[in-house]
């Protein structure tokens, strides 16, 4: 993983909210309705004022960081800023030691060549609950599950990534922002972060 720099750390605004939220499949990331039958961030008593920081497509899961605090939308979501982001892909097939390299190195993506970042199998193959609905399932095709370390975030990125590669993926999961890990809170549940959490985010 090429790493491009460390911002410096700050201190959130007085007062300031920062909530960590487990997304669950089929929630799109924001507060209104967008004409898809998929539930909004309305449906989960977040307190008033706060929006999300990035976002996670409707049909990927995991963490997702919200705030009342503006100035941390630069913090976070600036390319320049070099913030992680782990996600964990659960794709077709077993990837060849070759193919996890090119997705190392960058690939290309409707034009676009990714950032170099960082991807592997993950050992042991993690065991999550079932999603709802469950993925496609293909008795004849195995699956697995990869991790990969982004430090920048464009849309469906991982998912077109993985397709680079020959690789779909089947199912995403967000367990990593900075150095805040989604870790045992459970899809649909939020809690809001402590001061030494804040950091954790923050700072890397």
């Amino acid at each position: 993983m090429i790493r491009m720099g460390h911002a410096s750390p700050r201190s959130p605004r007085r007062g300031a909210l920062l909530i960590a939220f487990h997304k669950p499949y089929g929630v799109l990331s924001q507060f209104t309705p967008d004409g898809s039958p998929n539930r909004t961030l309305a449906d989960f008593g977040f307190p008033k004022g706060v929006y999300p920081l990035g976002r996670l497509d409707a049909d990927s899961e995991g963490l997702l960081l919200l705030t009342d605090d503006a100035a941390l939308n630069q913090q976070l979501l600036q390319p320049r800023q070099s913030h992680e982001r782990e996600y964990w892909a659960q794709v077709e097939r077993v990837p060849a030691p070759e193919a996890l390299r090119q997705l190392s190195k960058g690939v290309s993506v409707q034009g676009y060549a990714t950032l170099p970042c960082r991807a592997w199998i993950l050992e042991p193959q993690p065991e999550l609950p079932p999603r709802n609905p469950p993925i496609r399932f293909r008795k004849s095709v195995p699956t697995c599950w990869l991790g990969l370390e982004l430090v920048e975030g464009k849309n469906r990125q991982v998912r077109r990534m993985t397709a680079a590669i020959g690789h779909p993926t089947l199912r995403l999961l967000r367990v990593r922002i900075g150095r805040f890990e989604l870790g045992s809170l459970a899809p649909g549940a939020w809690r809001q972060l402590s001061l030494d959490e804040r950091t954790l985010v923050l700072t890397w």
